[in-house]
């Protein structure tokens, strides 16, 4: 009998062209969200999707290294003519869109990109990978979570779909040994063996989160859109990250209620502005439902800053008092057109204590510093 066969001289490295070639493509997108990240979780129809909002992101087209002719090449390469003199100019450099870096309509093509489309699932895994809840500390309260198992003993009974394979074939085994036949063959129930799990309890810090913004008529709608901007993400990474966090939501104008998620987010107000109506309800709620014995308490206000000059004292105040059973206590203001600090502001920076975080916000991409800083990893 003979056997036919040949040698193959193909290179077999170009198979993988196709698996490099996306693994490249999704480490360039990757690098195109890092990039854009200030903008994309701005970006107005994030938002005001419902959670399972696809993004567009511009990307340079990949190219793969090739020679290509140049056109602006002489006769030969790398000779002159004989007749150039010391200071003439050989040549120019090619710029994105023309010959040359001179002003004028250029008659070259410029850099393709595409847009890459991404689920918000991925922008939230870079987004917030480095986000933590600050000075975050253990409490006389746990909450138990059973979200996970694992395998710890094995039994003679159980569901067949838990068999242990490497067992039950050791105890048949063993079985025919004692009786005089050491082979593998013949099992029966008593060599069956099963694997059990057993639910695991993992303890979880309880922590809880009162969002606080301002809807008094002097928040407009873009200072309305910002507050709500930050605490939409501020939301979503809370329920990614931490299962048995606590949300309040409270929103104020001269007085401050508790709200629902859906109020907060989607309700407008009117009226004067008194932010120390909000501090004092989230004092109230602490000393009634979270005790810092039990809790991680973190109060975060977001408003344009208009406060009446007469309640800044008393905000002061509060927020010494709120100082003593929180974590940290963030206070962002989303500035005027002139870029200039309010009142509550300044007098809210005279507090010496590094856990009060105050955050200026002066366009939309602020809104990455805002979170960046308010869920750093402080006091570890």
């Amino acid at each position: 009998m003979t056997i036919d066969f040949s040698l193959s001289r193909e290179d077999w490295s170009l198979h993988r062209k196709g698996y490099l070639d996306q693994q490249r493509h999704k480490e360039r997108v990757q690098e195109a969200i890092r990039k854009n990240l200030p903008q994309i979780i701005a970006e107005e129809s994030i938002i005001l999707a419902d959670g399972k909002k696809v993004v567009k992101v511009p990307i340079r087209s990949l190219e793969e290294y090739r020679f290509r002719f140049n056109p602006y090449q002489g006769r030969f390469a790398g000779q002159g003519g004989g007749n150039t003199q010391k200071g003439d100019v050989l040549g120019r450099e090619i710029g994105e869109g023309g010959v040359g870096k001179g002003p004028g309509a250029g008659d070259q093509p410029g850099v393709d990109y595409f847009e890459a489309e991404v689920s918000l699932e991925e922008i939230e895994e870079l987004f917030f990978r480095d986000l933590k809840l600050p000075y975050l500390k253990d409490r006389q309260k746990h909450r138990m979570s059973f979200n996970d198992y694992e395998f710890r003993e094995v039994r003679r009974h159980g569901l067949m779909g838990n068999l242990d394979k490497k067992r039950t074939i050791l105890e048949n085994l063993k079985r025919n040994c004692l009786h005089g036949l050491p082979r593998i063959g013949g099992i029966q129930p008593e060599d069956l063996r099963f694997k059990t799990w057993e639910d695991k309890i993992k303890p979880e810090v309880s922590a809880v989160v009162l969002a606080m913004m301002d809807t008094s008529g002097s928040m407009g709608n873009y200072e309305k859109y910002i507050a709500r901007t930050f605490f939409f993400w501020a939301v979503r990474f809370l329920r990614t990250r931490y299962s048995q966090v606590e949300i309040v939501f409270i929103a104020h104008h001269t007085h401050a209620r508790e709200v629902t998620e859906e109020e907060f987010f989607t309700k407008g107000e009117s009226g004067g502005t008194r932010c120390s109506s909000a501090y004092r309800l989230a004092l109230d709620l602490i000393s009634q439902r979270y005790p810092p014995a039990d809790y991680n308490i973190y109060p975060f206000h977001f408003s344009d800053g208009d406060n009446l000059p007469s309640d800044n004292e008393t905000c002061m105040e509060l927020v010494r008092e709120l100082l003593k059973v929180c974590n940290i206590f963030g206070y962002g203001e989303i500035v005027n057109p002139y870029y200039r600090a309010s009142t509550l502001m300044s007098a809210l920076k005279k507090i010496n204590d590094e856990r009060l975080v105050t955050v200026a916000i002066k366009e939309k991409s602020d809104v990455y510093t805002a979170l960046r800083q308010f869920f750093s990893e402080k006091g570890r």
